[in-house]
């Protein structure tokens, strides 16, 4: 790969060359902010980690890596977006989205499209690596997608068995493994005697039915420090971004989060994944324990809290993720993490943090712990439509039809 004539990189840098060694490493620690409340609150994702995006089509995947992308406008962040057999159509919608949304003139795009030579769509993640690894070593901060990594051992596959390679599982040549780990493991962040740079990899993986114990999606789920696992049943029933809380992890974990956030978010986790566990099973009815009750409703805020339909462009900081998640408090319960005037909300925090602090949960050490206040504007609507199923119906004149309800996500 040859650079502009005066880079200081040289004429000529390899596309596939040895990851940095141990000693050569430093810690994760400074967060790489997504603009997803879920993410960044629940699985912090550190500057120099290798975080894996996997699900089913259709469930959000490069939406989430787009949204990561658009989220570093003004940071100083360099964006490298690997499209690896995509289609044209899907390539020309990220870089439309890009550039209404993030800063194009500090990204950059390698594309190994659908119709792309099976050569190309290979060699693409590993030119897009050596470009990242570029400002890396220049002591500056980078982050790469690549979309995906399960076509991209497709093609991996389709040139083996061209070469007559013995095929292994599911017709993959034995060094599959090895591939992506030698891919990955290039991301790091590096030590102040190296200029201290960093490079954040964000690989996306697409799986069948859910199925996280296939071939591919283990080796990528062994490789990296964590896991970001997108639910179809989740997406269906309106949930965005549609994160399986359970099933998500980031080994990081609060290493790389501000204090105010890691107080508030490993409750708030465990109460969510518990909710998500327990929510099946109100639909059967007969729960008569105060206990259950008062979780799921817990549970609901907490689903209403972390959605965001939208987050293209929009960023929240340390303090507010942790009053949206805590509630306006801490996690002693005791002095307020955003103060407000006149007993209401922060007036000058955000118009969406402030139905957050409203719609605040009761946190540890009160007598009525774990009940939840007064939904806010937020939740009226659902809480008056979940209202209206138990209401007996108006009586309609003889040989009406009764009207066809409308199907909710939530029943499916």
């Amino acid at each position: 790969m040859r650079w502009p004539p005066g880079s200081t990189a040289g004429a000529m840098i390899p596309a596939d060359r040895p990851a940095p060694g141990i000693i050569e490493r430093d810690l994760v620690s400074e967060p790489l902010e997504t603009g997803v409340l879920v993410v960044d609150s629940l699985f912090a994702i550190g500057r120099g980690q290798r975080e894996l995006i996997v699900g089913d089509r259709a469930t959000g995947k490069t939406s989430l890596a787009v949204d990561a992308i658009c989220n570093q406008k003004g940071r100083g962040v360099i964006c490298v977006y690997v499209a690896v057999g995509q289609r044209t159509s899907a390539v020309e919608r990220v870089i439309a989205a890009v550039r209404a949304h993030g800063d194009p003139e500090q990204c950059i795009f390698v594309v190994g499209a659908a119709a792309a030579a099976p050569g190309l769509q290979w060699i693409a993640p590993f030119a897009g690596m050596a470009m990242a690894e570029h400002f890396r070593d220049s002591g500056r901060d980078a982050l790469i997608v690549i979309d995906d990594l399960t076509r991209h051992a497709a093609t991996h596959r389709e040139l083996a068995l061209l070469t007559r390679e013995p095929p292994g599982r599911e017709a993959y040549p034995g060094d599959v493994f090895y591939l992506h780990a030698r891919l990955l493991e290039r991301a790091a962040k590096l030590s102040p005697e190296l200029g201290g740079g960093s490079l954040t990899a964000l690989p996306i993986a697409e799986t069948d039915a859910g199925n996280l114990s296939a071939y591919i999606p283990t080796n990528l789920i062994s490789i990296t420090d964590g896991q970001i696992v997108l639910s179809t049943h989740l997406f269906s029933a309106g949930q965005r971004p549609a994160v399986d809380v359970g099933l998500s992890v980031s080994r990081v974990g609060g290493k790389a989060q501000t204090p105010a956030l890691r107080a508030v978010s490993g409750r708030v986790r465990l109460d969510y994944a518990q909710f998500q566990e327990l929510e099946m099973f109100t639909r059967f009815g007969g729960l008569t324990s105060p206990r259950v009750r008062a979780q799921i409703a817990r549970g609901e805020r907490i689903r209403a809290l972390l959605t965001q339909p939208g987050t293209r462009g929009r960023a929240l900081s340390g303090r507010s993720r942790a009053c949206r998640l805590g509630g306006g408090r801490d996690a002693r319960g005791g002095a307020r993490l955003c103060r407000p005037r006149g007993g209401g909300t922060d007036r000058r925090a955000d118009p969406a943090d402030r139905e957050a602090q409203g719609a605040g949960l009761r946190r540890a050490g009160r007598a009525d712990r774990g009940q939840p206040v007064a939904p806010d504007r937020l939740l009226q609507h659902a809480c008056a439509r979940n209202a209206g199923r138990d209401r007996p119906p108006a009586a309609r004149p003889p040989g009406l039809r009764p009207p066809a309800r409308r199907a909710d996500p939530q029943d499916l």
